[in-house]
């Protein structure tokens, strides 16, 4: 919602005035200098959006302050040059509301473009939320990051390195819309207060790593005749992708990490296909690029990569991971009841390269059980379990 400044206004009585965090209003304005505010300027005020009222006969502003439970000067705020002594008939005013209902829908199909519409509702509603392109997938699809948090602890979340694994993404971003509505309503989550978590830690959400694949296990293969056919080819003649994990490209995005690439290598597929191929060398895709070079970036203080499924947390590589990932793995589990297992017995993941080059805490989230990709009839279930979990990598 913008607003714009009156004589004598300050960031500090917009604060007051629709009771939200100033350091919040603060981050939705990075453009703006707060002791310099200028008349006329416009200013964001993150979780509100503004409908429109018709004045009816024997309105009154207190009338309509009281209804809606919102000061008057916010009113006022929001309509420039306004006079509520001389309300009109069928006048249209602005009212600002508070949002306290979640704007991510995720129990559905979630494919690239709801995911991409969801993300610009949220930086609208929520402008202290930033969100910058780290890479393009094979397909040019943007991969977004999105940012929350101005603390000095950096954690990352991703999802759908996997294709068939898409609930991974709105899951995440349910999680995201929950933090956002706790912080604009100055409420808990679970019992915690969440703007001393925004203040601790920076967090780098990658929520959709694999967009074409997921695409094409949602959708099917794309209209062009000679890349469907080879995806066709690649899935064993079927046109069903529901068994689909890798990128457009046929190759697994979470066997292309240079951490003793070679010896999965060796192992596991060496042509493109549904899964386990991990290209000719490591880094070949450009996702799994945009990940690294992201990574490199940011130097996070821990990473987790949500997949399905099993209901563990894999946690340690090779014997590298320094002593804090065992403490934070129980905590993981105690509030999630996942199991957590030191090793899958693999190599070239994401989590395995983090542990690997930062000796830093890495995690593979596996969720939910079942066959993937898992019905979205599991959304509710497997929510309430990582919820803990989204919240514990931050508190810890």
């Amino acid at each position: 919602m913008d607003i714009f400044v009156r004589p004598g206004d300050s960031l500090w009585r917009y604060s007051e005035v629709f009771n939200i965090s100033l350091q919040l209003i603060l981050d939705s304005n990075r453009h703006i200098n707060p002791p310099f505010l200028r008349v006329g300027q416009r200013v964001k005020i993150p979780g509100f959006i503004i409908t429109n009222y018709q004045i009816k006969q024997g309105d009154s502003f207190w009338q309509i302050t009281q209804s809606r439970n919102i000061p008057l000067v916010a009113i006022l705020l929001v309509n420039p040059g306004l006079n509520p002594n001389q309300l009109q008939i069928g006048q249209i005013i602005h009212i600002p509301v508070r949002i306290t209902w979640r704007l991510v829908d995720g129990k559905q199909n979630y494919t690239y473009d709801i995911m991409m519409k969801d993300i610009r509702t949220l930086i609208d509603a929520y402008p202290f939320l930033q969100s910058s392109t780290i890479g393009y997938s094979v397909l040019e699809h943007e991969i977004p990051e999105l940012l929350i948090g101005n603390g000095t602890k950096r954690v990352h979340y991703n999802g759908s390195f996997h294709a068939n694994e898409w609930i991974t993404t709105p899951i995440i971003l349910t999680f995201l819309n929950d933090y956002l509505l706790a912080l604009t309503n100055q409420s808990t989550i679970r019992g915690l207060s969440t703007l001393p978590l925004y203040r601790q830690t920076t967090l780098s959400i990658v929520p959709m790593v694999n967009p074409d694949g997921v695409n094409l296990v949602i959708q099917g293969p794309p209209n062009d005749e000679v890349l469907r056919n080879q995806l066709i080819r690649w899935n064993s003649g079927s046109t069903n992708f529901s068994g689909w994990k890798a990128n457009i490209h046929g190759v697994d995005l979470n066997d292309q990490f240079p951490a003793k690439w070679e010896l999965e290598s060796a192992r596991n597929s060496k042509t493109p296909g549904p899964r386990d191929y991990g290209g000719e060398r490591p880094l070949s895709e450009p996702e799994a690029i945009a990940m690294a070079d992201l990574t490199k970036k940011r130097n996070f203080a821990r990473v987790l990569a949500f997949h399905t499924q099993g209901k563990v947390i894999y946690w340690g590589f090779e014997n590298l991971e320094p002593p804090e990932s065992e403490v934070l793995v129980n905590e993981f589990s105690r509030v999630s009841g996942y199991e957590p297992i030191n090793s899958a017995g693999s190599y070239a993941g994401y989590k395995d390269w983090f542990i690997q080059d930062w000796r830093r805490p890495g995690f593979t989230v596996e969720l939910g059980s079942g066959t993937n990709p898992l019905p979205i009839s599991q959304f509710n279930d497997i929510y309430e379990e990582v919820l803990g979990i989204f919240l514990a990598a931050l508190y810890m």
